[in-house]
């Protein structure tokens, strides 16, 4: 996988020297004073040979322009910018090859880079930076802010007025080069030195990292205002990796043993890059170009920025026939033919090598197994559960005794007089002639509403405050829209149901007459005819519209540990609940009718069609399944902190994911759409996990991989939900700091912060016909936020506060 193209041996050690790599060239010091520039596809030609410096070479590096190719190499005595080509053509012609000084007696010049225009050069010597001109020997700008040694400058490149400069005083700092001033200025990121940074154009962040390996994307506005996105650290992410691969074992001895034979290094963040030539259409998540390139001194990372999880780590180690084993400095470029090149200096020794990486081997081992899809790709089995029946009764027929029975005349009970006995009527039949037409206001009203308005797919996300109502001082555990968008349902910490209409107006039904413990769960059904709600007391209800009693009760030491999740399943036909490391499926059958002498007698109908125990019999802690169309897919999340993905035409656990997130998932959300809404049927296969202390991740079914992760918000004890818009361009997750947060599906970076909620945002949740956003708080208080163009039409009642006569027990 790894080509090593060139091995130099120099005179001097080289470990902490900025070398100059591009996608055509690489240089390298020679005899302190030189440099030999190389041509990548054409090693073995001799190199050019470049002279003028009279002190030691401290640092190099190539423009960023195509042509003409720009070196700009720095000592103690001068910085010289020299044109690659003209050198070659002067030495083919016998000359001397000459650059241009732009800049003298600056001090140990420690880091070089050119502005994307190739115009200006920023130079970092001791505590100030140098904005040279690349032309002429002219210094634009001295920067002097930082408290410690700088270490590494680069250019903005989407605005070429904007320089980010590191520091061993652990800062970064954000400069306007048009005032000279300091926009934006860190807080200490760590107790080790910041060493190099690096832009990310599309999402507009910016990346630093430390001497102990430590990472930190930061978004960088156009206020300058930077903002945390998301932050790593490469050992942790090692040993999730190696945990995944399987090359860390449980066993004590084999751990002592690894402790033996390992040294733990630490590994500073030497050189970033990002790997922008490698695109592949077949993996959605892989077209933003979120794959980092990490330069440590043991070896190069590759990280995916978009869920920050280490995908590749290819160690010195594992290549015997390298020259090197551990790097001193990196530099690194995009390559020709689908490749990247990589110019290391080795920590100990004298040596310089030119690294080849084609990124089609990194795809081969990148590559997993064949996922899975939420559509059936097959029919259903014979024995498939969801097959599963009630069975018929047959009709008893009393038998037929011999002889022939009596039969009636007539076949009605009564039968019509012939009218003998009445009066001869005087008026005859006459017709009505002056009836006036009215417009059938029945049919009018019949025929409202029977044509659906799609939901807007390209409106503003839900972030303007509507109402806010305060409904008890309980948790608000769970909220659900109904289908149609009109009802809504919460499930409260008092082992009460509310049931409100969307807008929140009016008094709600509340349903009292049947939990002892918190309600975890509520589901309403495809046809909306009823719905069920599960407790922490081992108990499941359904309820039908307007009766105060549950047609359904599921208790009596029918689970032995709290359900943990419940739900309708394949177009309503089946229950689907999770109790301890079981999922069952049952049948059921609602009747509604009651018998007054024997009320409690329950007249609905339950049948258990299968039992699946989760594999190592761990606790399920959240399940979601899609019960608008018929799939066999079954998500369920364990207390070991895996997925398991259930096949549910085979009755059995197709797959598996282990430790998903550093904690248990307390919440999985399909991408469902609504009935109102129309996506792509790949995205149906996106889901949402949250875990406390771990943010929120997607997964792509398809896959079976993590595709984005999302940590702006704050969520370290509670069990905090997440939602996707029936759009599936957003998504909320509720936060412990009194805020509820909407992202872009497609940035890591929130969109919106969803400010002056009275206590933690435990629940969150989309309106399927309409932009509305309902977030439900730890001390029972609702709030409903509305798109820019939906609030327009809509009055403000945001201290609405109702009290709850209509109480049904």
């Amino acid at each position: 996988m790894v080509i090593e193209k060139l091995s130099l041996t120099c005179d001097r050690l080289l470990s902490h020297r900025q070398l100059a790599c591009c996608q055509s060239y690489c240089g390298i010091p020679l005899d302190g004073m030189k440099m030999l520039i190389y041509t990548n596809m054409d090693i073995e030609h001799k190199p050019l040979l470049l002279t003028g410096h009279h002190g030691e070479i401290s640092a190099m590096t190539f423009g960023k322009g195509s042509g003409p190719v720009l070196l700009c190499s720095a000592s103690a005595d001068y910085i010289i910018v020299w044109d690659i080509e003209l050198c070659q053509k002067r030495t083919k012609e016998g000359k001397v090859a000459a650059g241009t000084v732009i800049g003298s007696l600056l001090g140990e010049v420690v880091y070089l880079s050119f502005c994307f225009s190739d115009e200006r050069v920023a130079a970092c010597s001791g505590a100030t930076v140098y904005i040279l001109s690349s032309k002429r020997h002219e210094v634009i700008s001295t920067l002097t802010s930082h408290l410690g040694p700088l270490t590494s400058a680069e250019f903005c490149p989407w605005n070429k007025d904007i320089l980010v400069t590191t520091s061993e005083d652990r800062s970064f700092k954000v400069w306007d080069l048009n005032t000279e001033a300091v926009c934006y200025q860190s807080f200490v990121l760590s107790a080790s030195p910041l060493l190099s940074v690096f832009f990310l154009e599309e999402n507009r962040h910016l990346i630093t990292g430390s001497t102990d390996g430590q990472l930190w994307c930061f978004s960088l506005p156009d206020d300058h205002k930077c903002h945390l996105v998301t932050k790593m650290d490469l050992q942790k992410m090692e040993k999730r990796h190696q945990m995944h691969r399987g090359t860390v074992s449980d066993q004590a001895g084999l751990a002592e043993q690894s402790t033996v034979d390992e040294v733990e290094t630490s590994k500073p963040v030497l050189r970033m890059a990002l790997c922008s030539s490698f695109i592949d259409t077949s993996i959605e998540h892989k077209k933003d170009n979120s794959w980092l390139f990490i330069g440590s001194s043991d070896g190069l990372y590759v990280v995916d920025l978009a869920t920050s999880d280490l995908l590749k780590a290819l160690y010195f180690k594992d290549y015997p026939n390298l020259s090197i084993t551990m790097a001193g400095s990196w530099s690194i470029s995009p390559g020709w033919d689908n490749s990247m090149v990589f110019l290391v200096s080795s920590l100990f020794t004298p040596c310089v090598v030119l690294l080849d990486l084609r990124l089609c081997d990194l795809e081969r081992t990148w590559a997993c197994g064949e996922g899975f899809s939420v559509f059936p790709s097959s029919p259903l089995l014979l024995e498939s559960p969801l097959n599963a029946e009630f069975k018929k009764k047959k009709p008893e027929h009393p038998k037929k005794k011999g002889g022939i029975k009596e039969r009636p005349l007539v076949f009605h009970s009564k039968v019509k007089s012939s009218g003998y006995t009445s009066a001869p009527r005087s008026i005859m039949f006459s017709p009505k002639t002056n009836i006036q037409k009215n417009p059938s206001s029945k049919t009018a009203n019949k025929n409202t509403g029977l044509l659906l308005r799609d939901y807007p797919a390209d409106s503003a996300a839900p972030t303007i405050p509507h109402i806010h109502l305060s409904i008890v001082n309980k948790p608000v555990h769970c909220l659900q829209y109904s289908g149609d968008g009109k009802q809504i349902l919460c499930g409260l910490g008092d082992s009460s149901v509310f049931l409100y209409k969307s807008s929140l107006t009016g008094n709600p039904t509340v349903y009292t007459a049947g939990h002892d413990k918190p309600v975890s769960s509520v589901s309403w059904s495809l046809n909306r005819q009823w719905w069920l709600s599960a407790s922490e007391d081992q108990s499941l209800r359904i309820w039908t519209h307007g009766s105060p009693e549950p047609a359904i009760i599921m208790g009596d030491s029918l689970f032995s540990k709290p359900i943990r999740s419940a739900q309708f399943y394949y177009l309503d036909k089946f229950l689907l609940l999770a109790s301890g490391p079981s999922l069952y499926l049952y049948l059921y059958n609602v009747d509604i009718t009651r018998d007054d002498i024997k009320r409690y007698q329950q007249q609905s109908v339950i049948k258990l069609a299968r039992c699946i125990t989760t594999t190592s019999a761990t606790d399920i802690t959240a399940l979601s399944a899609i019960n608008d169309f018929f799939s066999y897919i079954v998500l369920v999340c364990g207390s070991d902190r895996s997925i398991q993905v259930f096949d549910m035409n085979k009755g059995t656990v197709a797959s598996a994911l282990p430790d998903v997130h550093s904690r248990a998932v307390h919440c999985i959300t399909q991408n469902k759409g609504s009935m109102f809404s129309t996506q792509a049927p790949d995205s149906y296969n996106l889901f949402l996990t949250s875990a406390v202390t771990d943010g929120v991740k997607i997964w792509d079914l398809r896959t079976l991989r993590c595709v984005r992760r999302y940590e702006n918000h704050l969520n370290r004890c509670h069990t905090c939900s997440s939602a996707i818009s029936p759009c599936g361009r957003f998504i909320a997750s509720g936060s412990e700091d009194n805020c509820a947060y909407v992202y872009d599906i497609r940035s890591s970076r929130y969109l919106h912060r969803l400010q002056k909620h009275s206590d933690t945002v435990l629940s969150v949740t989309f309106n399927p016909a309409t932009p509305e956003l309902l977030t439900g708080t730890l001390d029972g208080k609702l709030r409903l936020f509305q798109s820019s163009s939906g609030a327009l039409l809509s009055h403000d009642t945001s201290a609405a506060v109702h009290s709850i006569p209509n109480m049904t027990a």
